[in-house]
């Protein structure tokens, strides 16, 4: 089945048997890949955010499982909100931006 509608997928990658507690080198590997099929990523403390085609992002999910297997992680797991809407297109930094409006309203 194709789905085409537009998602924000916010994903937690998590590499187990790495040796290391850091994420870095997986979490690069992940985003140049979202960066190569030109979707668009918002790198967050805890994550990052994809926004794209659904069958894109829910793809490239797969895809980061088979790149960082291959590359001798053992075990991942990952975490991963996906939503959309029909009403309107918006960006992860739009829903940032209409919060901080908000704030900044209530302030005045």
């Amino acid at each position: 089945m194709t789905v085409s509608i537009h998602c924000l997928a916010d994903v937690c990658l998590i590499p187990i048997g790495t040796g290391t507690a850091s994420v870095l080198d997986e979490v690069a590997v992940i985003t140049k890949m979202a960066r190569e099929l030109h979707l668009s990523t918002t790198l967050h403390s805890a994550g990052t955010t994809i926004a794209g085609p659904w069958n894109e992002v829910m793809d490239l999910i797969g895809q980061f499982h088979e790149k960082l297997h291959e590359k001798g992680v053992v075990r991942i797991q990952l975490d991963i909100r996906v939503g959309s809407r029909t009403d309107k297109a918006q960006s992860p930094q739009d829903k940032i931006d209409i919060v901080e409006k908000k704030l900044k309203a209530a302030q005045e």
